[in-house]
């Protein structure tokens, strides 16, 4: 029994795949990019609605590269990383469902916890529900029915063409801005203040959130195909997917971000027509994202000292996404410094990232998996097992 807990446990560090991990360090920077934003402005998306010299840059890179397309890439890991943590217990002879059940419902306590103490927007919680939902009805179908899901992209992307004609067909003329729809934990004024608004705010978050179950279900899909441990062998799939899904995403984003950027101007009908493509496309990040990454993993394969620090934070991204939240608890808080802004905000996310990659680098070089990482093993796994497979 004590040789199969060792083979069932967690993954050793030697045997990861670059790309998982390459994805998620570095889209750990849009994740500080877009909450940074948030905190700044009290408020989604975060942006000025009457943006001034680089305001204008900053409000069209955010709004054509990040909001709304950061998210979906670690839906789509996540889904991945369930078929990749079921098939090594599988294989190993133990209940995958079980482990799988257990560390998401683990999950789920981080994301109440998070959401409570920190931040509302938090997914964690999210996570863990839509993961026990695939394990229980996606992992351990075949693959005649996981191919279902391809199906239900393409139709989502003819919903998401349609709605660029009609926002083109009607759109008028006129002088509206973005506006930030108010989070009012946020903005308050004392920290027992923010809790409590957080406690009414997560569950509604949460709810909105849930229906990316069809983001992480492509992330089995993939999975099932080895696409990122395996890249080599998918090199056409895989530039095809990322021309194709980035093509989508930032040609559906553009018009909204020439309003963000104060370049375009229109009623507030057209905004509001303008935002729903906006947000539908930013599903397509997600996939064109990770495979991106699959390819530049592939092209660093030999040569990952170049970006050891990213990789290290993606082995740990657990707790850098946890780290960045009480970092805009103390930055943005109008009870602690109250920085705002939209440079600022996006000062501060570079920052907090690059903070973290020195972090986790330091992790990395002592053998440490990262406070959050352990804590979430040992929810997982018996003690006995993760101290004989994470040496």
């Amino acid at each position: 029994m004590t040789a199969l807990l060792e083979t069932a446990g967690p993954v050793r560090a030697d045997r990861r795949a670059l790309a998982p991990d390459l994805t998620r360090g570095f889209m750990l920077l849009f994740i500080a990019l877009a909450n940074a934003a948030n905190f700044a402005f009290a408020g989604q998306p975060g942006l000025d609605g009457t943006p001034h010299g680089w305001q204008r840059v900053v409000n069209f890179l955010m709004t054509t590269l990040v909001d709304s397309r950061a998210y979906p890439v670690f839906a789509v890991m996540f889904g991945y990383g369930l078929v990749q943590l079921a098939r090594r217990h599988r294989a190993a002879g133990v209940d995958e469902r079980r482990i799988l059940l257990r560390r998401n419902a683990a999950l789920v306590v981080f994301g109440v916890a998070h959401a409570t103490l920190l931040y509302f927007g938090d997914f964690l919680g999210a996570y863990g529900i839509v993961g026990i939902v695939a394990t229980l009805l996606l992992l351990r179908r075949g693959d005649r029915f996981h191919r279902l899901v391809l199906w239900i992209w393409g139709c989502q992307t003819a919903y998401a063409v349609v709605l660029a004609v009609i926002a083109t067909a009607t759109a008028h003329a006129g002088d509206a801005t973005i506006v930030n729809s108010p989070n009012p934990s946020l903005a308050a004024s004392s920290y027992t203040r923010s809790l409590v608004d957080r406690l009414a705010e997560w569950p509604l978050h949460t709810a909105t959130v849930l229906p990316f179950l069809v983001i992480v279900w492509l992330g089995i899909w993939a999975a099932r195909r080895r696409l990122l441990e395996e890249p080599g062998r998918h090199l056409t799939l895989l530039r095809r997917t990322a021309v194709v899904s980035l093509g989508i995403s930032i040609a559906g984003s553009l018009p909204y971000a020439l309003v963000a950027a104060g370049v375009l101007h229109v009623d507030a009908g057209t905004v509001e027509a303008m935002y729903r493509v906006h947000a539908v496309t930013g599903e397509y990040g997600g996939p064109g994202y990770v495979a991106l990454f699959a390819l530049i993993a592939h092209r660093l394969a030999g040569r990952t000292e170049r970006v050891g620090p990213i990789v290290a934070l993606g082995q740990r991204s657990l707790s850098g996404y946890l780290f960045q939240s009480v970092c805009w608890v103390v930055l943005f808080s109008p009870w602690a410094l109250n920085l705002n802004g939209t440079v600022t905000a996006a000062v501060a996310g570079i920052a907090v990232w690059v903070l973290s990659l020195g972090i986790a680098r330091l992790m990395s070089r002592r053998g440490y998996r990262g406070p959050a990482e352990t804590l979430l093993r040992r929810f997982t796994y018996r003690p006995a097992a993760i101290d004989r497979t994470t040496a």
